[in-house]
Formats: C-alpha cells, structure tokens, sequence
C-alpha cells in the first residue's frame, strides 16, 4: 500500500573518468540517505559515467552496459540492503548496435519494478545524443514501487508536457527526471540565467498542470565544454520548490512529499475533471496546417 508521506532523496553528484567510484560514491549516498530517512533515492542521469555525448566517438559505446549488468547489480543489491527504492538512468547496451539511455527502478525489496527508455532523444551542440541513443519503444511507464507510483523520465523528456500529462494519466504521483544538463561556457554570460530558469519552469508547470510532485536530480561539475549546473529540485503539486541544491557543489536533498495533497490540489484545480478529450485528436500530428 502506498504510504502518505514519502521521503524523496536527489542525489547530485560530480563525475570523473574512474566508473568504478562513481558507482562506490552513489552507493554510499544510497546508505547515507536510508539512514536519514529517505523512502526513496534518485541518482541522476547516466550516474556512473562523465557526460559522453560532447563528441561522436565510437570508443564511448564501451561506457554501455547489459541490463541486468554489474552497474544495476550494485543498485539492485543498495536497495534491497537499505530497504529503498532506487531510481536512476544508464547507458544500456541493448543487443549489437542498439543502445538507450534508460532508467531503472528497484523497490525497496529489490526487485526491478521500472524500466524505461529515454524517448525524446537531442542533438544539439556538446549534446549529440542521437548518434549513441535508440529512442525508447517501451512507451511512458510507471514504476509502482512500496512508496508509491513513480513515472521516470530522462532529462530531455523532461520539458514535453505531453510526456508528463501520459505519466500522469498511468496514475504516477511523483515525476522523477534523472538529468544532466548545463551551460556551455561561451553562453553561459548571456544566456545561463534564461536557461535555467526556462529549464525548472518547464516542470513546476507539469506539476500544477497535473496535481503532482515533480522532482528533477541533475549532475555538476564541469566536463569538457559543459559546466553542468546542478539546481536539483523537488516541486509539489502546486508548483512550489520545496526545496532547491546549489548550482556548483555535491549535495542531497531529503523531501517529504505528502502523497495525500495530491487528491486536494486536484479537487481545488480540476484540470483532469475538465480536459476536453473529445477535442484533443491533432495531437498526435507533428504539424496541423491551416
């Protein structure tokens, strides 16, 4: 049964070239958060990596892993010892040539309750992620876990309203967006305030629009051509932050979230009771010309 007020735990971690202590450093954050109290522990995206998708190099697909592989069997392991669920993204080797960035879930008893592959898939400067990505195929599934019903998105899904109204529609009372995003230094002067910004407010708004909580755990440090800007943060389903990281060190955030505010919100903003569904069928076309 899920319980009412859950303790949500966003790891945001810096990463170096050893994978072997990225992973040891997120599992002693695992075994540091359960000891405070936490239900359940967000590591961000692609976790036990640096950034690879700055470059297209082929040399990075040897990052990937099988799921299940060691990475998720350390993960699958720190869940069950601590009794936590465990949510996070990797870089998943599917079979020869087919790769995902994927995020994974384990209830606090260890067992995998959540697979999803990252569906929106960018190309932008220092974010070449289609030349290592498959785009998902396994649609927009929950995770139901001992705390309650999980929808995990990755990062750049992380601003499509339709990705998270889908998430919601599945019955997900927290949204979790592992993340890894920053500025490019020749931006950053002009243009990082603005990027920020638009970045958390693109998801206190899929937390009002539909009564959830929103929380997204995002890496600093600076790799290469990005200084990524951590900021990690969790929005209840009114839009409030209930509490923000800072933008440049190593943090964790432990939120409760009253998973019993979600029926009240949306009783007092009956957005779903008023959706027009009769009317939404343009949708699904990338383009409705006049």
């Amino acid at each position: 049964m899920t319980a009412c007020v859950v303790n949500l735990a966003l790891v945001q971690m810096a990463c170096d070239q050893d994978k072997q202590a990225n992973i040891a450093k997120a599992v002693q954050s695992i075994d540091h958060a359960a000891k405070l109290g936490a239900n359940v522990v967000c590591l961000q995206e692609v976790f036990n990596t640096r950034y690879p998708c700055q470059s297209e190099e082929h040399i990075n697909f040897g990052l990937a892993e099988t799921i299940p592989g060691p990475t998720s069997e350390v993960l699958q392991n720190a869940a069950l010892r601590n009794g936590v669920v465990v949510t996070c993204s990797i870089f998943e080797r599917r079979a020869p040539g087919l790769y995902h960035n994927t995020a994974i879930t384990f209830d606090a008893d260890g067992e995998q309750v959540g697979l999803y592959r990252k569906m929106h898939i960018p190309d932008d400067p220092l974010y070449y992620e289609k030349f290592y990505f498959t785009p998902g195929d396994l649609g927009f599934s929950i995770a139901e876990t001992k705390f309650g019903k999980l929808g995990i998105g990755v990062c750049w899904d992380q601003w499509y309203p339709e990705a998270a109204r889908l998430f919601a529609l599945r019955g997900a009372e927290i949204l979790i967006y592992p993340t890894a995003i920053g500025w490019i230094h020749a931006e950053r002067e002009e243009y990082g305030t603005t990027q920020h910004a638009s970045w958390e407010t693109a998801m206190r708004a899929h937390a009002i629009a539909n009564g959830v909580y929103v929380a997204a755990v995002n890496r600093v440090g600076t790799e290469d051509g990005l200084q990524f800007w951590g900021a990690s943060f969790v929005a209840d389903p009114n839009g409030v932050v209930l509490q923000r990281a800072s933008h440049h060190v190593e943090e964790m955030l432990i939120v409760p979230c009253d998973l019993g505010r979600i029926d009240t919100v949306r009783t007092h903003w009956p957005f779903l009771r008023d959706r027009r569904v009769d009317a939404y069928q343009g949708i699904t076309q990338r383009f409705l010309d006049m």
